[in-house]
């Protein structure tokens, strides 16, 4: 019999972070963590601005694309997740969003007994080193810098914030206080000029202690069992097939891609699919891989008569001095992420809380280069994109394996604006875009409306031009979602796979339902609330 564990975390990514981190942290528990990707020790990453390059480049990212779909007129999306220690906090926009406490409370109403808006304020808390400090609601002193972002930002923030208020939304000074709703500043995962991912936050510290282990290039292929008790894992690195046994748990936290892949090739899932394609079933349950929920964005993009961070960032002589700058101080441009402004919004008064959240991005890519996300080379002349992206979609998808393969990547099928209600609220959201753009002071410093353009004006025209420009902002949950009732979910309130011993997920796919925003930070806080309920046996 090979090395023995306490835990087995399938997946470095930011729940598999945190928990590295906290079942190691008493000294008793030995722990391996399995990680596909490599190192998160790069350049780009480190580099705050540096996720532009990382949207399309296969040694830290899936490339996951979804199956045609016909909401996006029947065009495939690009979904960059994070294959790297981190996961997906070492590639993302680095937004620091806990969501509301209604949604919180809808978890807890839908028989999640634990995580009500009052269970899961303190382990936000906990986790938190706010650089505003600690209040009633945020945290200082915890393991995870939360910059207030107020130095270096783009000096359209201010009118863009001016004019959001005109049009009727109100200045929030904390998105994580009392209430979400509001326009202002985000806060970011960045300390001192440099991406503060999971790893870097929770990973890299536990990696000094002796009782964890942990293995990149890692593919885990399958769970395995003794009965109805997970025993280990089988993963391949650099081409041969090893196992790892352990007396506690497998722990899945590969994200709402991954460990419904998994849990599928290991024969839980949906029972014609899986007998299908000559999987033995262990247990049927077609939950898993189902009720996949993710936001969409979209961007309506101005020409400016004032400079934005295409000037700066664009020529070579601006991208050599902004590089100098962040070598030699950590400071500028590179220092931060593209969103230094937004906020969240109803988008009609039937709404009793925001529907929609909002950015103000400083640059423009309309002229994009082939294959690129060219957030280091935006268009040559002063452009701003105004964003927004849907806070409770009620569209569902899925993810399914269409292979016994467990290399091959599985189908997702996004099913994005499937629901009459998806397609209403983004239609009012584009309209009030304009509105904002409209008011003083920001309508003197637009020149021209540029994407989708003035002439676009009716609703079928406004319709039609957000199924063909909008996708994912990289928020997918839900596919093994918590619930009590083994009918209607994968995973119980304590994250414990129904009808299994030794087997949890931790990570997105276990959200009931998608928090209002950013899904980085309920990730974070699901994490730190598990690890309490691993350890509490």
């Amino acid at each position: 019999m090979g090395e023995q564990f306490d835990y087995i975390i399938v997946g470095a990514g930011s729940a598999g972070c945190v928990l590295a981190d906290r079942l190691t942290a008493n000294g008793k528990h030995k722990v391996l963590v399995l990680e596909a990707g490599g190192s998160d020790r790069r350049f780009y990453i480190s580099m705050p601005l540096g996720y532009g390059k990382l949207f399309y480049d296969p040694t830290v990212n899936w490339l996951y694309k979804t199956e045609p779909d016909r909401g996006l007129a029947g065009q495939q999306d690009m979904w960059p997740r994070g294959k790297v220690l981190g996961g997906s906090s070492s590639i993302n926009a680095m937004v620091y969003i806990r969501g509301q406490r209604e949604d919180y409370e809808a978890w807890k109403a839908a028989g999640n007994h634990g995580w009500g808006w009052d269970d899961v304020l303190p382990a936000f808390k906990a986790i938190e080193d706010n650089e505003a400090g600690a209040d009633d609601y945020r945290g200082a002193g915890g393991p995870l810098h939360i910059n207030a972002n107020k130095r270096d930002r783009h000096a359209l923030c201010d009118p863009f914030i001016a004019a959001s208020v005109a049009a009727g939304v109100p200045y929030n000074p904390d998105f994580n206080g009392a209430t979400q709703e509001g326009v202002g500043h985000y806060q970011m995962t960045i300390k001192n000029g440099r991406r503060n991912s999971a790893a870097r936050a929770f990973l890299r510290p536990a990696m000094k202690r002796k009782n964890l282990r942990v293995e990149t290039y890692a593919h885990v292929t399958r769970i395995l069992f003794e009965g109805v008790r997970a025993i280990g894992v089988e993963y391949v690195q650099h081409g041969v097939t090893k196992t790892a046994q352990c007396t506690g748990e497998v722990i899945l936290s590969g994200g709402a891609v991954n460990s419904p892949q998994l849990l599928q090739l290991s024969g839980i899932g949906p029972a014609p699919l899986l007998k299908s394609l000559g999987i033995d079933l262990r247990l049927a349950n077609s939950n898993v891989g189902s009720h996949l929920q993710d936001h969409q964005g979209i961007n309506y993009t101005w020409r400016m008569n004032v400079p934005t961070l295409n000037d700066e960032l664009r020529p070579w002589w601006g991208k050599l001095r902004v590089g100098l700058k962040y070598l030699l101080q950590q400071s500028g441009p590179l220092s931060l992420s593209i969103n230094h402004g937004g906020g969240f919004f109803r988008t009609s008064a039937k709404h009793d809380r925001p529907n929609m959240q909002l950015y103000m991005q400083a640059f423009s890519t309309l002229l994009p280069k082939p294959g690129e996300r060219p957030i280091l080379s935006p268009d040559p002349f002063s452009g701003m994109s105004l964003g927004l992206s849907n806070c409770r979609p009620t569209s569902r998808g899925e993810i399914m394996i269409s292979s016994a393969d467990p290399l091959k990547h599985p189908q997702i099928t996004a099913n994005v604006f499937s629901t009459a209600h998806d397609v209403e609220e983004m239609l009012e959201a584009v309209k009030f875009l304009r509105v904002i753009a409209a008011q003083k002071p920001l309508a003197d410093l637009c020149a021209e409306e540029l994407r989708p353009g003035p002439a676009l004006r009716s609703d079928a025209e406004l319709i039609t031009d957000f199924r063909q420009r909008s996708g994912t902002v990289y928020h997918p949950s839900c596919t093994c979602r918590m619930g009590q009732d083994a009918k209607t979910s994968v995973v119980d309130s304590q994250l414990r796979v129904h009808g299994f011993q030794g087997l949890r997920v931790v990570d997105a796919s276990a959200m009931p339902s998608i928090t209002s925003g950013n899904i980085n930070a309920p990730v974070i806080m699901l994490a730190w609330k598990a690890a309490d309920m691993i350890l509490a046996g």
